[in-house]
């Protein structure tokens, strides 16, 4: 079995706790939060464990190190990287949504770029058995639907099957205030959802990942081993404006915050936005005439070919949306899906053929609830059993 020594990191994480925790003048404690850092960025406590190593690194263009890829950084610093293995959108985070990304090579350092969103969604057993430790290292944004969580769940059951360890290095959760939607039924289980959460969860990717293991939804009889490095100075009532995009279609603080309201349209026969230079601010159709707001989808970097290319969607436009409202608010903004599906007139083909809505959803229920007249209010209490469950299975695995 490979071994993992992580005594220096529990140290520098035991110590980093008791320096959090202690009481701080207004004027230190202001200048303590200025210097909230990713995970990636605390480099003293994980460089010690990745020296002498194999390494596979699941990365995007958002896996960064200040300004700097986190690969270039690594292979600077004289780290043995073998591999770079990425998700949906590929390494550099330019291919549309659902577009299969292809193993390929990197043309700066050389190295193979594997795939985990295209034939195989899990690193395969032979590249699992070259390294000796896989670094994750995704920008998440607390989305259920959000692909990263999956690609992480098949990273971690595939560090389980072979006994790699994970080094997990944590990153701020955008939407961390919300906790909010319908629990996913497992019987919808899919790459869009795996597991029993809410579209809005409240948890970085390192909490979300040891959930996983806690919980044991993995696919793999065995336990997967995770090391977390922590982000620094980061409370659950940061203020964090992501840097890097983390995939092509949420360029803004405000797309990434209306992301989890407006992606139920992807479902449906409203575009919301891509293909133009504002995705997830506005939502429309052909045909809606209830508002006044106009689009023309173009095909562009990220959205080669999205819904109703060249054609007027009229609907509303969010981007005068006050930022520090959206950033304060702790659920989903209900009433746009609801009021769309109440004022398209031909309801019949407001859902997209397929199931795709439902998956998005976790279940059939959301659909059947707006199909049935039911108000945001009335969608909304349906929900809250569940997540007061879901809140109390979330509590052992929270860092921040």
């Amino acid at each position: 079995m490979k071994q993992f020594v992580a005594t220096s990191l529990l140290f520098f994480f035991f110590v980093w706790c008791s320096c959090s925790s202690r009481s701080v003048s207004p004027s230190e404690g202001a200048a303590r939060a200025k210097r909230l850092s990713p995970g990636a960025e605390r480099m003293e406590l994980y460089l010690p464990i990745l020296r002498g190593k194999r390494v596979g690194l699941v990365v995007h263009a958002a896996s960064r190190v200040g300004e700097r890829l986190l690969p270039d950084t690594l292979l600077a610093l004289g780290v043995d990287v073998r591999y770079l293995l990425v998700p949906e959108h590929g390494f550099r985070s330019t291919a549309d949504a659902g577009e299969e990304v292809t193993d390929s090579r990197d043309s700066r350092t050389g190295l193979p770029i594997v795939s985990l969103y295209g034939k195989q969604k899990e690193p395969p057993g032979s590249l699992m058995d070259s390294i000796d430790v896989l670094v994750f290292d995704l920008q998440d944004v607390g989305v259920r639907f959000y692909t990263y969580l999956s690609t992480l769940h098949y990273c971690l059951s595939a560090c389980a099957k072979s006994r790699t360890p994970m080094l997990l290095l944590d990153r701020p959760n955008p939407n961390i205030r919300k906790l909010d939607g319908p629990v996913l039924d497992t019987a919808f289980r899919s790459f869009v959802g795996l597991h029993p959460v809410p579209v809005v969860y409240g948890m970085t990717i390192g909490e979300y990942a040891r959930m996983l293991v806690g919980e044991k939804w993995l696919d793999a009889e065995s336990q997967a081993e995770v090391t977390i490095i922590p982000c620094a100075h980061y409370t659950r009532d940061s203020v964090y404006v992501l840097p890097q995009r983390p995939s092509p279609n949420l360029p803004t603080e405000r797309s990434v915050l209306l992301y989890p309201s407006l992606a139920f349209f992807e479902g449906t026969i409203f575009s919301v936005g891509r293909g133009t230079s504002h995705p997830f601010t506005c939502f429309g159709a052909p045909g809606f005439s209830e508002k006044d707001f106009t689009f023309v989808p173009e095909p562009r970097l990220g959205a080669r070919h999205p819904k109703h290319q060249g054609k007027v969607c009229r609907g509303l436009d969010l981007r005068a949306l006050p930022l520090e409202t959206l950033r304060q608010e702790d659920s989903l903004r209900l009433q746009y899906l609801v009021s769309a599906y109440a004022g398209y007139a031909a309801r019949d083909s407001f859902f997209l053929p397929g199931r795709f809505f439902d998956l998005l959803a976790g279940s059939d229920v959301l659909r059947k609830q707006l199909q049935e007249g039911l108000s945001a209010k009335e969608i909304r209490a349906s929900w809250q059993e569940d997540l007061k469950a879901f809140r109390r299975l979330r509590q052992p695995y929270l860092i921040y």
